[in-house]
């Protein structure tokens, strides 16, 4: 009887095929326990996704806790000779929060560490397991690769504070040059500075274009180091035969704390979203290892039992965009200005009850959604691109792209009270919205204890009747607040409507998004 693959479970099937590779390349299984004691995770907590783990006492008193990660055991447990390097491959089960469902998951993962001697080699190897790994699959696929090195050295050439550089790495990860430029101005940041941090979004392609396109902005030695790096590892790669497939973009950016080198990103075909994260992990190595290195990356398993048979099919006749189009007064003005510039349909979705409508010569479609809705279906994969309200994406924090301020329906998110208000910092403020995440967020920044209550419509009355000593709340023109004695105490956040971008459907459809962007930014900023 032979054996049959087809019959096994994607998951299952890719599984297999990676085992075979990994161990053909020299690595050896690394198998760990269930359980790890949670006092490795509380003292490297800043290297975890996020704090929030599952424990519970063993029969021996001890403080177990179900494993968040993988990486953190294996540079913790692996036997590494002095000198040498291990390789490691495994597949297990980790354990994370989900923001979506605010519960916590199992995550199947299937991923190789080298830890200790890492050399341009070993680094070399990993990424082109990498690419060999998401071609196993059968689908199309797109691997990015970026050096942390050259941005952190971008932030000390241009003296970002330490305190901003969270916020300036986040714009950068989301392509968003309009905010990007904004905090960079607001903390002080040089013209020439703040123009260096947009262009890095500009630093995406064939690796020549990239490299040569990046040579002038590297001001100091680290982005130099950077570049080098980068440039061996390509080079390495197309010696290999290996040039398809994957890119550079030094916009790709990740935690500062954890990557310190390389960093990958692998999409399929027809997942939502990435599939294959990884890289250089030099920080974490040295807590067990004193001048060890580290590179490594997983490849999330589950994602793959999602995808339908169909996605890994060519589709027939042109590219559609799928768009997420808000109902009502934004969605009209949207769509007004994009039919101007050729992206409009024969049939008036205005004069049907239908959900969908399309134009396949323009290669558009538009999905009809409500407005709330608009970054989820981006978000999933639903529609490629959408506009959406910056208070509604804010509250959400939907994993988009931000390519593109609009400018349409500007207003602000603001703190607002009484006409007498006066703060008591003895207790906690009260607080009533309709945008919790927001008006948690912001306070937290403050450091401000606030007790929120949610309510979903006339907001203003909250703080008039007692129930909340102020409200966080869109602002306009001010006139519902005038008329019942409240006032704007604090404005914290523009609102105006955002093109925002699946980050899967970005690589596949980047042609196609660039030019319906390209134009709608001629449009709004004539």
């Amino acid at each position: 009887m032979e054996l049959d693959l087809n019959v096994l479970r994607p998951q299952e099937r890719t599984a297999l095929q990676l085992r075979l590779l990994y161990e053909w390349e020299g690595f050896q299984k690394y198998h760990m326990g269930r359980f790890e004691e949670y006092g490795l995770y509380q003292e490297n907590r800043r290297f975890l996704s996020s704090e929030q783990v599952i424990t519970f006492t063993d029969l021996d008193g001890r403080l177990l806790a179900l494993k968040p990660d993988v990486t953190l055991s294996i540079a913790k447990n692996a036997q590494v000779a002095p000198g040498g390097c291990g390789r490691y491959y495994y597949q297990e089960n980790v354990y994370r929060p989900s923001q979506e469902s605010h519960t916590f998951r199992e995550i199947s993962q299937m991923g190789l560490e080298c830890i200790g001697a890492v050399d341009a080699a070993a680094a070399a190897q990993v990424v082109s397991l990498a690419l060999r790994s998401l071609a196993l699959t059968g689908r199309d696929f797109v691997l990015e690769v970026s050096h942390m090195g050259f941005v952190t050295g971008l932030f000390d050439a241009v003296g970002a504070a330490e305190a901003v550089r969270p916020r300036l790495l986040t714009c950068i990860r989301d392509k968003n040059v309009h905010e990007l430029r904004r905090t960079a101005e607001a903390a002080g940041l040089s013209r020439q500075g703040t123009d260096a941090l947009c262009r890095l979004g500009t630093l995406a392609g064939p690796w020549q274009e990239v490299l040569a396109a990046a040579e002038p902005l590297a001001l100091n030695a680290a982005m130099g180091a950077a570049l080098e790096a980068l440039r061996g590892l390509c080079r390495a790669l197309e010696d290999q035969g290996q040039t398809d497939h994957w890119k550079l973009d030094l916009s790709l950016v990740n935690d500062m704390e954890y990557y310190n080198g390389l960093v990958l990103q692998g999409y399929l075909a027809g997942a939502p979203r990435a599939v294959l994260r990884g890289g250089q992990y030099d920080p974490l190595a040295e807590q067990f290892r004193p001048g060890a290195r580290a590179i490594g990356f997983a490849l999330y398993l589950d994602e793959l039992d999602r995808l339908s048979d169909e996605a890994a099919e060519e589709p027939a006749g042109p590219v559609m965009l799928n768009v997420a189009l808000p109902k009502g007064r934004l969605g009209d003005k949207v769509y007004d200005l994009l039919a101007g510039v050729g992206y409009g349909c024969p049939e008036n979705y205005a004069d049907t009850r239908k959900l969908v409508v399309e134009n396949p010569r323009a290669g558009i479609r538009y999905f009809l959604v409500k407005p709330s809705d608009v970054a989820i279906y981006v978000e999933h994969g639903a529609a490629d691109i959408g506009i959406v309200g910056k208070d509604i994406l804010a509250e959400s924090g939907a994993d988009v792209y931000e390519l593109l301020d609009t400018g349409l329906g500007r207003c602000r998110m603001c703190v607002a009270g009484p006409k007498d208000f006066q703060e008591d910092q003895s207790r906690a403020l009260r607080v009533a919205t309709k945008f919790v995440n927001i008006a948690k967020r912001y306070y937290a920044a403050q450091g401000r204890d606030i007790d929120i209550i949610q309510l979903n419509g006339s907001i203003e009355l909250a703080p008039i009747l007692g129930l909340s000593d102020v409200i966080v709340d869109i602002v306009e023109t001010g006139t519902t607040l005038r008329e019942n004695d409240l006032k704007v105490l604090t404005e914290f956040m523009p609102i105006s409507a955002r093109f925002i971008a699946n980050r899967a459907s970005y690589q596949f459809k980047h042609r196609q998004i660039e030019t319906l962007l390209k134009k709608l930014t001629e449009v709004t900023e004539s």
